[in-house]
């Protein structure tokens, strides 16, 4: 029986593979275009999720994206673009042929439509807008008057609401009248007289329940309205928090004005995590599309200020250079404590950020997990103090060196580990955010602790 399964979990894919676009796939839609075979890459592509044909579009060159979305033509499918890195957004619909792209954006959804709008030039957001009839292209434009990065922006104008007064079985009737129903809804949000909403009714519970069921009966607990200003990030952890499907979006008197849905939320909260890794790294916001000088302008400003930092350390080091000068030792060993204090820093500053991001890391809690991070610094400081302790002492035979470099590996992963809560949470309050700015700041401590701990006790203890 063991066997069995063993052979049967060998037979399944790797979860790396399971929904990797196929190479094979690349081969046959760059070799149909190769041939300018039209037809081969439609059969190719018709198969192909939006988001499949989205990532091969990403992967392959300029020079093949180019022909093979020429070649494409009017089977372009506006959810191609919905899914596409924001990098590439504008060169593709600059490839598009205008009717084709007035066919692809028709049949989005308005959130859709605004979040296509935000990536690209005027001159594109003008053929977009253009390509939407008048009520739809009214709703988009209301929706770029609301603030970026605003639940507005996120929403979806198409709603399908009832009064809250109505049964179950007028709701059923009122959604199979041949209404004009988003392509995707998961609730029915009740509406009192001003357009107020007052609950929400999921569609799984309409349909169970009896025709004369009062809908008002039927509403969920975890019923949030998001205003129309709310920052998406807030949106997105509100969808997070309280386990929600579609919520709510409501203007500043309190009406209805649209709905934020599940994939919108979770697409914000993958953002922000993906942004929250790159900014800890001082890469900003790339991509694997973006061109060689767009990533080099990015990534200089924080080389150069990481560059500042290092002179910061190294006139640390220069302090204390008759001491590297009479025993060689200090040199070799002083990157081991520099090392490992800022790694520790980061381990407590990942935590730290994370938690942030999360709102778990509040003024009620803040202290407790400050000291939490400073003892675990100091018991792990223990155990490689020791290690570093034997080490220095068997290396070089000098066991004055080795308690040196273990009373200065204590003090670095101590300060490590209070640097890299206390920094972050002090600048969340300072309006900085936290994951951008607290790596470089985080390291110079570590750094300078650690070389001045390590060269200010040699000194003092050796000489």
């Amino acid at each position: 029986m063991n066997l069995d399964t063993n052979q049967s979990d060998q037979n399944l894919p790797s979860s790396t593979d399971t929904y990797a676009l196929d190479k094979k796939i690349v081969t046959a839609v760059l070799y149909a275009v190769d041939l300018n075979d039209q037809a081969r890459l439609n059969d190719l592509l018709e198969s192909l999720h939006p988001a499949d044909i989205a990532d091969l579009l990403e992967q392959i060159n300029t020079f093949d994206r180019r022909r093979l979305i020429r070649l494409y033509g009017h089977e372009f499918d506006g959810d191609i673009l919905s899914e596409l890195n924001e990098s590439l957004r504008d060169e593709v619909i600059s490839i598009l042929n205008p009717v084709v792209l007035a066919d692809a954006v028709r049949d989005l959804e308005s959130d859709d439509v605004v979040d296509l709008l935000e990536d690209v030039d005027k001159v594109h957001q003008e053929v977009i807008l253009d390509a939407l009839e008048d009520v739809d292209r009214a709703a988009v434009e209301l929706a770029l008057t609301y603030p970026e990065y605003s639940a507005a922006r996120l929403m979806q104008r198409e709603v399908v609401m009832a009064p809250q007064h109505w049964t179950v079985g007028q709701a059923i009737d009122h959604l199979r009248s041949g209404a004009d129903l988003p392509e995707r809804f998961y609730h029915v949000i009740l509406v009192d007289l001003h357009i107020h909403p007052v609950g929400t009714v999921s569609l799984g519970k309409l349909m169970r329940s009896p025709r004369h069921a009062p809908l008002a009966e039927l509403t969920e607990d975890a019923f949030q309205v998001i205003p129309a200003v709310q920052p998406e990030a807030e949106v997105a952890y509100a969808f997070n928090q309280y386990h929600l499907i579609s919520a709510p979006v409501v203007d500043i008197e309190g009406r209805l004005v649209g709905v934020v849905t599940i994939d919108d939320a979770m697409a914000v909260l993958d953002e922000e995590h993906a942004q929250d890794i790159l900014r800890l790294a001082g890469v900003g916001e790339e991509s694997l599309s973006d061109r060689v000088l767009d990533t080099t302008k990015r990534r200089l400003p924080w080389l150069f200020i990481n560059l500042l930092t290092a002179l910061i350390a190294s006139l640390v080091i220069v302090q204390f250079e008759d001491e590297i000068a009479q025993i060689v030792a200090l040199a070799v060993l002083m990157p081991i404590v520099a090392s490992m204090g800022g790694n520790a820093g980061t381990q407590s500053l990942t935590i730290a950020v994370r938690a942030l991001a999360t709102k778990d890391l509040t003024g009620s809690n803040v202290w407790r997990i400050i000291c939490r991070e400073v003892f675990s610094g100091f018991l792990n400081g223990i155990f490689f103090a020791v290690l570093m302790g034997l080490i220095g002492w068997l290396w070089f035979g000098w066991l004055m060196l080795g308690i040196v470099i273990a009373i200065a590996m204590v003090v670095n992963l101590v300060f490590a580990g209070l640097a890299g809560t206390v920094i972050p949470v002090t600048l969340e309050r300072l309006g900085v955010d936290p994951a951008l700015a607290s790596g470089t700041f985080v390291t110079t401590v570590t750094d300078v602790v650690g070389f001045f701990a390590f060269l200010g006790l040699a000194s003092i203890v050796l000489l």
